[in-house]
């Protein structure tokens, strides 16, 4: 059993991480205007990407893009995740935002939706979350119900990232709410110009987001905009959001390293009653459990990553890996904060930012208490 990455991850990783450093930890507090990445920056960001090979890592081969495996997409995840000079959520700097659920669409629609996005020439967003069905999908209240050649699309979404810049919707509807998340619920590939849409509400969140909610009224998309079988959404959305939790995790263990970096710089350089911070056990504990933390989320993270990899059921640890880093990350970033007292409270260092960015990164795509139950039921069932 190795615990080491192999030659080329660690070279890649090595990569990033001095990409990281030199280009993107100068730009934080400049880089972002709204909570958006300035255009003149993603436009050099995007170019030196392209250059260091970084370009559509996560876009199969056959699709034109790099095709890299899932521990290999950890590893840049992690390294990214260093710095707030990007967005907390849905703008990279490897290529345009492609959700898995567009590789089930058959020929024609790939030409209409996928490669359009590929080539940056459309944006999608993925309406799921609605009022009253956010971490339990099961019972949406959207309703999708076939009308001859068409199905009729009915309900509320809300907190959709980049609702209003995108193109089209990847939107999960109930076709059996009978059956809830068990085959109840279908995917659909929706034009946001489609008759009876509306994004009637912006929230403003305080990690500088602007998600939106989405009203379908008799909304009628073509049957050929079904994205597989009928009733097979939940599951199509779970295999996305399965890499999700995996990048969330990644993401969240370069936080925690960079917060362990930051934490210990400043406790060497500040002296408080004659003494440096690194000499006060109180501090020393933070950064220990830090360092601790890091060593035990790589391993999971990497561990999910590989088995997801190797075509493995990896499903659990995909669970944890996100419960486990995304609570960590947040403890340490609010231990770097304290640890910088004062001056960690403004904007003029990344650690507020990190704070404010991992506590939402507790909620989305899963939250705590939800990894906890699926994790609970697991043991349960396992045991004697």
């Amino acid at each position: 059993m190795s615990f080491e990455l192999p030659e080329e991850l660690r070279i890649l990783k090595g990569a990033v991480r001095r990409f990281v450093d030199a280009e993107m930890i100068s730009l934080e507090g400049k880089s972002l205007a709204g909570g958006k990445l300035k255009p003149d920056i993603k436009e050099r960001l995007d170019e030196k990407a392209k250059a260091l090979g970084l370009w559509l890592i996560d876009v199969p081969e056959e699709h034109g893009g790099q095709g890299l495996g899932l521990l290999a997409r950890s590893v840049v995840w992690e390294e990214l995740g260093r710095t707030v000079c990007l967005p907390t959520r849905g703008v990279s700097i490897t290529g345009p935002d492609v959700r898995p659920i567009l590789y089930a669409l058959n020929d024609e629609m790939k030409a209409r939706y996928l490669y359009p996005v590929i080539r940056g020439e459309k944006e999608c967003c993925f309406a799921q979350t609605e009022p009253d069905a956010g971490s339990d999908p099961g019972s949406m209240r959207t309703t999708a119900v076939r009308d001859g050649d068409h199905y009729v699309i009915n309900g509320v979404k809300r907190f959709i990232t980049r609702a209003a810049e995108a193109d089209f919707a990847q939107v999960m509807a109930a076709t059996d709410r009978d059956k809830g998340s068990r085959g109840g619920i279908s995917c659909f590939i929706v034009d946001m110009d489609t008759p009876g849409i509306s994004l009637t509400t912006q929230f403003h969140t305080f990690t500088e987001e602007g998600p939106w909610e989405i009203v379908f009224d008799n909304v009628r998309v073509p049957t050929a905009n079904l994205v597989g079988e009928e009733g097979g959404g939940f599951r199509l959305a779970q295999q996305w959001l399965g890499v999700g939790r995996i990048k969330q995790a990644s993401r969240a263990l370069g936080v925690t390293e960079r917060c362990l970096e930051l934490g210990t710089s400043y406790a060497k350089q500040r002296v408080t009653f004659g003494r440096p911070l690194s000499d006060r056990q109180a501090t020393q504990w933070k950064l220990a459990d830090a360092a601790v933390a890091v060593h035990g989320a790589r391993l999971m993270v990497y561990h999910a990553a590989a088995r997801l990899d190797s075509g493995e059921d990896a499903r659990l640890e995909a669970y944890m890996a996100k419960l486990y880093c995304t609570e960590m990350a947040y403890r340490a970033a609010d231990d770097c904060l304290q640890i910088h007292g004062g001056i960690g409270l403004t904007t003029d260092l990344p650690v507020e930012r990190m704070w404010r960015d991992q506590r939402s990164h507790m909620i989305t795509e899963g939250t705590p208490e939800m990894m906890r139950m699926v994790i609970a039921r697991t043991a349960l069932r396992a045991a004697h």
